[in-house]
């Protein structure tokens, strides 16, 4: 009996172990999309009220939770009843992210100067509907990060299947991985987005003085740099990670321009994908008005 029991917390044990070196194989093959999603993340974090800051977060960090949720079962089912069905699901994630990308490269292109009236209009505007703009800040925040849990699931998962482990490892360390994901993803987020927080405790306890005083300021003059920066960077990061399901998921691109670096593929197909959803969307978009007024 007791002969059993050792034998149980033996399988147990190697089991764990297994998870965790096969878990660290897998969290190192999505480090690139996990940089990708904390620069996409940070800066749809970011461009809220300092008192918004925080639930805003929350409410993102809990719907990532749900997408987790919900993007688990869905590709361990799609894997056991129709495998390709995953690689399309991604195609369509794609087109979302390079859309969203490309959008916003077209806004800061050809973004012309408002009028006066037009600033107080908008301003009115925005004073009016602040709950509803944050809602959908935080839903497209939540959209994006559904299409890249997608792809950081997908990737965990074939780095388990290409091991052979059995399901239950694979299901522990899917998880595992995704769990990390949005812990560690968001608590980075979290301390960029209090970075001024931070800077005007450290002034306030050093009395402006000293190592600690200078630090504070850094970081409480930094925090508008910073976020410009990932503002930047989560927009080509976006149509990067567009740029890289295009590449790697349509078998027609994998042996597109050879002599080309990757970084360069991934970018231009990104951004014609952006194009091409940019393109749809307003057509659709203008077809439905068109609609709508008869």
């Amino acid at each position: 009996m007791a002969s059993g029991f050792f034998a149980i917390l033996d399988d147990i044990a190697a089991l764990m172990d297994d998870v965790a070196v096969t878990s660290k194989i897998a969290t190192q093959k999505t480090a690139g999309i996990l940089g990708d999603d904390l620069a996409v993340n940070a800066e749809k974090a970011t461009g809220f009220l300092s008192s918004r800051e925080i639930p805003v977060l929350w409410a993102i960090t809990k719907g990532s939770f749900i997408n987790k949720l919900i993007i688990l079962p869905i590709v361990f089912l799609l894997n056991w009843l129709y495998a390709p069905a995953i690689n399309y699901v991604l195609i369509l994630g794609g087109f979302y992210l390079a859309f969203e990308g490309v959008e916003k490269i077209i806004e800061f292109l050809f973004h012309r100067h408002k009028k006066g009236h037009e600033v107080i209009e908008e301003i009115v505007e925005e004073e009016k509907s602040s709950e509803e703009i944050e809602k959908q800040k935080v839903k497209s925040a939540i959209t994006t990060d559904f299409i890249l849990s997608i792809e950081i699931v997908i990737i965990a998962l074939g780095t388990v299947l290409e091991e052979s482990h059995p399901f239950i490892t694979q299901i522990l360390v899917t998880s595992l991985v995704a769990f990390i994901a949005t812990v560690g993803v968001y608590g980075i987020v979290a301390l960029i987005v209090r970075m001024d927080d931070a800077g005007f405790k450290l002034i306030k306890k050093s009395n402006d003085k000293g190592f600690f005083g200078k630090l504070g300021h850094i970081l409480v003059k930094a925090l508008p740099i910073v976020i410009k920066i990932l503002g930047v960077v989560g927009t080509i990061a976006l149509v990067m990670v567009a740029g890289e399901i295009f590449l790697h998921r349509i078998e027609f691109f994998h042996g597109l321009l050879p002599a080309w670096p990757d970084v360069l593929k991934k970018l231009m197909l990104g951004i014609v994908g952006g194009l091409a959803a940019v393109a749809v969307f307003t057509l659709g978009k203008g077809m439905y008005s068109l609609v709508a007024k008869k």
